[in-house]
């Protein structure tokens, strides 16, 4: 009953800050997350005595869950920070299967465009540290490798507005990551730099905080 309590209470707090003012204004918070999910099916080509011959190459399945939360420090444009959770599943022909988790942190910008009534287009760039983890099959026996991970993205967006404080959106994003580690088997040391690009299509939603009448209303 306790509990019930409380989440009324802080529902009914967070209500109370929403109805105040425009959403993208000075001064407001951004609280939320989006979720993204892309596959990929790679094509090998390899000549052999001037004839190329065709292959398969790996196919990859990948999921992301990237909470935040940021501060609009001018109309329309906001600073925050957020985590970035990626599971990552590598296929490839005649091979094991090798799985790959990264967990980043770091800052974001994003610059919003009002449209219409209800729906603003924008821009976002975000920056992520952290570590990344992969299970691969090396020399016969299952390792586990540590890599730390430098990754950037940037891309344009779409968010529609409701009159409760929460933003629908969807991102299309291009991803730039690298990542570094060492290993040592049989007394070599080898170290590792591995660079990938990738787009993604995600979609999510944002609670404005301080905020929530129409945009231009």
């Amino acid at each position: 009953m306790k509990n019930i309590f409380s989440l009324t209470l802080v529902f009914t707090l967070f209500t109370t800050f929403t109805i105040l003012g425009q959403p993208l204004d000075k001064g407001n918070f951004l609280l939320g997350s989006t979720v993204g999910f892309s596959t990929s099916d790679s094509k090998v080509t390899k000549t052999e005595d001037g004839v190329e011959v065709p292959a398969n190459g790996p196919t990859a399945l990948q999921v992301s869950v990237a909470p935040n939360v940021g501060y609009f420090v001018f109309d329309n444009f906001a600073l925050g920070l957020g985590f970035d959770y990626t599971f990552s599943s590598v296929e490839q022909p005649d091979l094991d299967k090798t799985d790959d988790s990264d967990l980043l942190f770091g800052p974001f910008l994003r610059y919003y465009i009002p449209f219409e009534n209800d729906m603003a287009f924008f821009i976002v760039t975000d920056f992520g540290f952290g570590k990344s983890s992969d299970n691969q099959l090396i020399a016969g026996e299952n390792r586990s490798i540590d890599n730390n991970v430098f990754a950037i993205g940037v891309g344009p967006g779409i968010t529609i507005f409701s009159n409760n404080g929460i933003g629908l959106e969807a991102l299309f994003k291009y991803n730039y990551a690298r990542s570094n580690f060492e290993t040592e088997i049989g007394g070599i040391r080898t170290s590792s730099k591995t660079t990938t690009s990738q787009f993604d299509v995600s979609v999510g939603f944002q609670f404005y905080f301080g905020g929530m009448k129409r945009i231009g209303g």
